[in-house]
């Protein structure tokens, strides 16, 4: 049976979608609502600026707000496996004038691996690299750094030797850092704020996790060598308290 609608339910759709049409169809603006719109595009109040004070030298903690701690690995030489450990800390010793008497100790929750696997209730990623073959965290849960010499390598970069313990075991590793700036304080912020980029690279095979690493000549595995890059702020001392120490570390 062929069923048309009644006219008077056709008539009404027809008024209906003129009436959407109409609806979205371009409008003058309203006097008001260009007042609103230029209202809201208009810039905001400027920022106060940070304390002109040299950035002072004294105990400083990692702002765990803007901070990162991940790690490359490449996978069958396709592609670097990036994962991330979202819990770890730092205190640092700052010296802008003396960077060599620069002190830093880490340490990382092992547990808190992030490899952002996909499907999770297929296989829990996390949960395998966290495993005895792996990291095994259940036995060692904290990995942990200290600095055993930093030096100067230019006006604002440095390089950061220290040992790294992981799986309860003590290598050397070194960090290549950048000192990106900071302030004595702000009004907004009232504590001194310096921030860092640091990069290095560890033989994972140096602490006892050799599970899948290529046989020599190919790439038909996960590699030895694993990338470390760390993006991090600290806090320090009290605006009130800034001395007058240099905010760029000086080459020796």
């Amino acid at each position: 049976m062929n069923i048309r609608p009644a006219s008077g339910i056709h008539s009404l759709l027809c008024v209906t979608i003129v009436a959407v049409l109409a609806g979205c169809s371009p409008k003058e603006p309203a006097a008001n609502d260009t007042a609103t719109a230029a209202a809201t595009s208009a810039p905001a109040t400027d920022v106060p600026p940070a304390s002109t004070a040299a950035v002072p030298a004294g105990s400083y903690t990692l702002d765990k707000a803007h901070a990162s701690l991940i790690f490359r690995i490449n996978h069958l030489g396709f592609s670097n496996f990036t994962a991330r450990f979202r819990r770890f800390d730092a205190q640092l010793q700052f010296d802008p004038k003396n960077l060599a008497a620069s002190t830093l100790t880490a340490t990382v929750d092992a547990k808190t691996l992030e490899t952002d696997y996909p499907d999770p209730a297929t296989l829990d990623f996390n949960a395998q690299l966290q495993g005895p073959e792996w990291l095994d965290t259940a036995k060692y849960p904290e990995m942990t750094f200290k600095t055993t010499k930093v030096a100067a390598t230019g006006t604002n970069t440095m390089r950061i030797d220290g040992d790294l313990t992981l799986r309860g075991v003590t290598h050397p590793v070194t960090l290549d850092a950048t000192f990106n700036g900071g302030y004595a304080g702000h009004p907004m912020d009232p504590h001194a704020r310096i921030g860092f980029s640091a990069h290095g690279s560890l033989k994972r095979s140096d602490f006892g996790i050799s599970m899948g690493i290529p046989a020599p000549g190919t790439t038909m595995g996960v590699s030895d060598k694993v990338d470390i890059a760390i993006e991090c702020e600290f806090s320090g001392p009290p605006l009130a308290a800034a001395d007058t120490s240099s905010a760029t570390p000086k080459s020796e």
